[in-house]
């Protein structure tokens, strides 16, 4: 009778035992899902701002591009001469994912280049000919019909083709270098109103100023983009030390030419901090290619427990342990290229009107990353941040841009902080860019430029030594200064 009763005993303590492990991440998460508000986008048509959701500013016009092309061209050049007879400064806006008022210019002329999106494909040469202000969540699906994809593009779809230019964007896409590698050639609206053909063959120098340009030097009014073929891709996922992140990066891809989109991502919960990563890799393989259509993807479920670990060291802790535990569910798993890269940012951004998501992203050689990532593990945690996520991208050596960040190959690291929306909360991401910038310039690295502009002039010199002369060229080829932004002012004066 005491043996049963023990026994009984036992197994509720088990069941007990086991119940508390479930029941609370289970609670948790469901808390999370429940006090995450909907996202806003309550603004006056003359008040704007950028993805940092820290520069709302009051501009004088918005004037979004008609959607015909002739039409556009006349409507851009005559608000450029109207620009230049009134002294007014035009800033030039995609979807606007910048996050340092580099689309705004506090009382100027905003030109929304959204609704100019045409596309058509020549599948024979393998060329996109698009207007850009296309997002690439509207070019994947139309380049899936033809069984076609993007080249080069950021992980996610949510940005405009001129935006992804103007910034030089790069993504998943191993041993590539950035977008502007893809860019054939590009049509420019000048400062003097004038249609302008660009390539590496025709006004050279001005397409390489373009390129990573940050809307400084005209209106990119179309682009001819390389494009690649849409293939059938299986996942392999791998948790090694980040330290050795590089070395491992480089056997697999050694051993398998035929990857198409690889990236890494380091653990940021408080156990263990950025001692672990994981390696995502997708390898061609054999089968037949399905179009693209709208999949579980379990979006509602990674959305709660990626938001639950902002402010909770309980929840980065729990989800560093689910996307471990995710890693065998997901190898042998097969996607297609246009799947893989046909997800918004939506995702995962933050709709707490109290916060906002804050990147940062550092360009390191790549005999310099484990010394980086020790670097990050003893200075991160001396800085009130929260600190939500570290990916990490191989990037090879850019020839085309003149604003280049990648003068060899690198390892680019981007990092998301969840900020608070304060004075103090602003002074301290400060405090903590400046100080890795310092570190990323020790490593001969740089940093990347459409972020919070909390470099100091001397910082962005060291990191781009080109840019007294890309400000001098800017001068040279826009006398009047008629394009301009916050990033422009701040920098250039």
């Amino acid at each position: 009778m005491k043996l049963r009763l023990t026994t009984k005993r036992l197994v509720l303590a088990v069941f007990l035992i086991l119940g508390l492990l479930v029941i609370r991440p289970v609670t948790f998460l469901i808390y999370t899902y429940i006090k995450d508000p909907k996202a806003s986008k309550s603004l006056r048509s003359a008040v704007v701002n950028d993805a940092s959701q820290l520069n709302r500013t009051k501009v004088d016009t918005v004037v979004k591009a008609h959607k015909e092309i002739n039409r556009a061209i006349t409507q851009i050049s005559d608000l450029i001469k109207e620009a230049n007879a009134s002294g007014k400064k035009i800033s030039i806006a995609g979807a606007q994912h910048s996050m340092g008022g580099h689309t705004i210019y506090p009382g100027g002329i905003l030109l929304d280049m959204n609704s100019f999106n045409y596309m058509l494909l020549d599948s024979t040469a393998d060329v996109l000919n698009v207007g850009s202000g296309a997002l690439w969540n509207q070019i994947i699906p139309y380049l899936d019909q033809y069984g076609k994809s993007v080249a080069v593009m950021q992980s996610n779809n949510s940005f405009s083709v001129g935006g992804s230019i103007s910034v030089n964007c790069h993504g998943w896409q191993p041993n590539s270098p950035p977008i502007a590698s893809t860019v054939i050639s590009l049509r420019l609206i000048n400062a003097k109103g004038e249609v302008l053909s660009c390539s590496r063959t025709e006004n050279k120098e001005l397409f390489s100023l373009v390129l990573g340009g940050y809307g400084l030097f005209g209106v990119i009014l179309d682009v001819k983009l390389r494009v690649t073929d849409n293939k059938i891709y299986k996942a392999e996922q791998f948790v090694v030390k980040s330290a050795d992140y590089v070395r491992e990066f480089e056997q697999w891809m050694e051993k398998n030419p035929t990857t198409g989109l690889a990236f890494g991502r380091i653990n940021i919960n408080p156990d263990h901090f950025m001692e672990e990563a994981i390696l995502s890799t997708y390898v061609v393989t054999d089968g037949p290619v399905q179009k693209l259509h709208q999949k579980n993807t379990f979006a509602a479920i990674r959305r709660t427990v990626f938001r639950g670990s902002a402010n909770s060291e309980y929840g980065k802790n729990l989800r560093w342990k689910l996307e471990k535990s995710s890693v065998s569910l997901v190898d042998g798993k097969t996607f297609t290229r246009n799947e893989l890269l046909n997800e918004g940012v939506e995702v995962f951004q933050n709709t707490n009107q109290n916060y906002t998501d804050i990147l940062h992203e550092y360009f390191i050689p790549k005999a310099a990353v484990p010394e980086f990532i020790k670097a990050l593990q003893s200075t991160i945690p001396k800085y009130r941040v929260d600190l939500l996520n570290i990916t990490v991208r191989n990037v090879m050596t850019d020839k085309d841009s003149y604003l280049n960040y990648a003068h060899q190959e690198v390892f680019g690291f981007v990092m998301l902080f969840n900020q608070k929306r304060s004075k103090e909360a602003e002074a301290d991401m400060q405090a903590l860019t400046r100080k890795l910038i310092t570190i990323s310039i020790s490593l001969n690295g740089a940093y990347y430029l459409p972020y919070r502009l909390h470099a100091t002039k001397e910082q962005l010199l060291k990191a781009y030594p080109q840019a007294s002369a890309f400000f001098e060229l800017k001068r040279k080829y826009d006398p009047t200064e008629a394009f301009s932004n916050s990033f422009y002012k701040v920098y250039a004066n």
